[in-house]
């Protein structure tokens, strides 16, 4: 068996150089671009609002509640901050994925994970 030494100092220094100077491009790219907010932050709150309409209809026995979200109780939830955190990225998402919940509708990002 021949043993293999592997690239030279040099060039291997030059690639990792060159791999650190572009991760840390892309990097200030996208957080310059996106702040604190993640890129697929839209998602997050859709998903956020749609599965806390569904778990508040699943346990739901008179409708009544399910009524009321439908009726504005989702733009009022997330105006009290009961959304928490996935609500911040995009409130208008949350309350959108609230009301497709709310009604039953499928999730616009069914079968997509971010």
């Amino acid at each position: 068996m021949v043993r293999h030494e592997g690239p030279p100092l040099r060039k291997f220094v030059a690639c990792a150089a060159t791999a650190v100077l572009l991760g840390t491009g892309v990097a200030a790219y996208v957080i310059t671009e996106y702040g604190e907010r993640p890129p697929w932050g839209t998602d997050i709150a859709y998903e956020g609002g749609y599965l806390q309409a569904v778990r508040i209809r699943k346990y739901d026995m008179t409708g009544e509640r399910t009524r009321a979200l439908l009726a504005g109780e989702c733009v009022a939830m997330e105006r009290r901050g009961m959304g928490g955190d996935r609500a911040v990225h995009a409130p208008e998402a949350w309350v959108a994925g609230c009301l497709d919940g709310a009604a039953g509708r499928p999730s616009m990002n069914q079968g997509i994970l971010p």
